[in-house]
């Protein structure tokens, strides 16, 4: 069943490619890919519309480089939200919880699992917490208006089966962009 199916060979490929990088290359791939993701951020700030469209496309280089290695991909991480501090602070709530914190939670699901199902259940909690905490703990509307300040386990449900689709989606693109990347990156 495709929920159930490893994955294990498309990952370990790449990874091999990529831990024959000498050490600064991967630092500078690291890096490229926190720039990256600042810039599709930062986006959002910038471009009052379509800048919502684009900044959710920052999980991706996040993702990828989480999947990689996760050394690396945390330092990715981290690397961008101290860039929207300079780029883009409005955004520096926002990255950390969701956007960033999916791709670094599905890389780190990545690293330790194999199963598909597995995976994307991980991510999705990482992503869950994120929005709740951003939600309950910081009392930051980053849902609007629809949701209320008190919690509620129908909303952090819903929140939870939507970051679980939201997440299965992001785990088959960052398949796909791996697989890509595996084919334009050099040996």
């Amino acid at each position: 069943m495709y929920l159930f199916k490893s994955i294990t060979d498309e990952i370990k490929s790449a990874r091999l490619v990529f831990n024959n990088y000498s050490k600064p290359k991967r630092l500078v791939l690291a890096a490229l890919f926190a720039s990256i993701a600042a810039v599709l951020q930062a986006a959002g700030g910038f471009l009052p519309v379509l800048g919502y469209l684009i900044s959710p496309f920052a999980t991706a280089p996040i993702l990828l480089c989480s999947i990689l290695s996760l050394p690396l991909g945390a330092m990715a991480y981290f690397l961008t939200n101290l860039m929207l501090l300079i780029l883009q602070p409005s955004e520096l709530i926002v990255f950390p919880f969701t956007t960033g914190l999916l791709g670094l939670g599905t890389g780190v699901a990545f690293y330790f699992f194999n199963k598909r199902l597995t995976i994307i259940a991980v991510g999705a909690s990482f992503l869950s917490l994120g929005i709740l905490s951003l939600l309950y703990v910081f009392t930051f509307p980053v849902l609007g208006p629809v949701v209320s300040s008190s919690f509620s386990l129908l909303t952090a449900g819903a929140i939870f089966l939507f970051s679980f689709i939201y997440n299965w989606i992001w785990v088959d693109i960052g398949l796909i962009l791996l697989k890509r990347l595996k084919k334009t990156i050099p040996k």
